[in-house]
C-alpha cells in the first residue's frame, strides 16, 4: 500500500475561512494564513485553498494570500478558485502554488486540461469534481456547488480527464459534502476503478474512522477534510496516528 496523504482545505470567501454544508449556510471559521500555518505545523501533507467566491466574482484567488501561504508553509499548495484561463493558471502557479485546480473551466474547455499539462506538466494539473447521485450506481457532475448538473456522466468524465492529461482528479460528493456522515465510498470505488492517476476523496469526514475506512475501501490517493480540524475537533497528527495503528501507510511530514 502506498502512503496516504491527508489535506486540510481552506474554503475562503472575502478573505476569512468558512464552511457550510452542502454549499449553503456558509460560516467564517478563521484566518487563512494562520490556518495554513496551523496545519503546516500539525504535519499535514498538502493544503487546498479553495475561493469559493472567485467564479461568481469573476476573478482569481488572490494571489498575495497565495504568495503570503506559501511563505509561511513547508507543505505544497494546491489552490482552486476562478481560474478562467492559462493565463490565470500561469500567475498562479508563479505565485508559488505547487497544483492548480480546475472545476468549471474543465468542463466548459476540457482542452484546457491538455493545454495546462503540457505547459506545466501533469503534477500540476488538478481537476476538481463536484458529483452527486442520480440512482443507483449513477452519479452526475455538478457546478455551482451542486446546484447545475451539467449533464456529464461521473464515469465518463474522470476517464476523459485523465486521458486529457491530469494528474489527479479530486471527487467531492455533494451529496457528503460537510454532513460528515463519511465518504462516499461507492461514489470513490467508481472512479478509482477507471482511472489510475490519484484520487482524493472530499466530502463527508466527521470521525477518525472515517479516515481509516475511505483507505481500507478504496484506492483513494488522500483524504481532503476540512470541519473536523476547523472545528479543532481532530488534529491532522491524531490523524496519522490513528490511520498507523490501523495499518494504514501514511507520510511523514515536519516529524509526524
Amino acid at each position: 500500500m502506498s502512503e496516504k496523504r491527508i489535506i486540510p482545505c481552506l474554503d475562503i470567501r472575502g478573505g476569512k475561512v468558512v464552511k457550510g454544508v452542502k454549499f449553503e449556510d456558509v460560516k467564517d471559521v478563521g484566518d487563512p494564513v494562520k490556518s495554513a500555518i496551523n496545519y503546516n505545523n500539525q504535519g499535514a501533507d498538502e493544503l487546498v485553498l479553495y475561493d469559493i467566491s472567485a467564479s461568481i466574482e469573476n476573478r482569481i484567488v488572490p494571489l498575495d494570500l497565495v504568495e503570503e501561504i506559501i511563505k509561511n508553509i513547508s507543505m505544497p499548495l494546491s489552490v482552486a478558485g476562478g481560474i478562467g484561463n492559462i493565463e490565470d493558471f500561469e500567475k498562479v502557479i508563479n505565485a508559488g502554488a505547487e497544483r492548480v485546480s480546475v472545476n468549471s473551466l474543465a468542463i466548459r474547455n476540457p482542452d484546457f486540461i491538455e493545454q495546462a499539462a503540457k505547459k506545466f506538466g501533469r503534477k500540476s494539473v488538478v481537476v476538481g469534481i463536484d458529483a452527486k447521485r442520480i440512482g443507483s450506481g449513477k452519479f452526475t457532475v455538478t457546478t455551482g456547488g451542486g446546484k447545475v448538473d451539467v449533464g456529464l456522466d461521473l464515469i465518463e468524465w474522470a476517464k476523459r480527464v485523465e486521458e486529457l492529461g491530469a494528474g489527479e482528479i479530486c471527487l467531492n460528493s455533494i451529496d457528503a459534502d460537510g454532513v460528515k456522515n463519511g465518504y462516499d465510498i461507492e461514489m470513490l470505488n467508481a472512479v478509482c476503478d477507471v482511472v489510475s492517476i490519484p484520487v482524493i476523496a472530499s466530502g463527508g469526514c466527521g470521525r477518525l474512522e472515517h479516515f481509516a475506512e475511505v483507505f481500507k475501501k478504496t484506492k483513494a490517493s488522500a483524504a481532503l477534510a476540512a470541519s473536523v480540524f476547523h472545528f479543532g475537533e481532530l488534529t491532522v497528527e491524531q490523524v496519522k496516528n490513528y490511520l498507523r495503528e490501523q495499518g494504514i501507510q501514511v507520510r511523514k511530514a515536519n516529524g509526524n
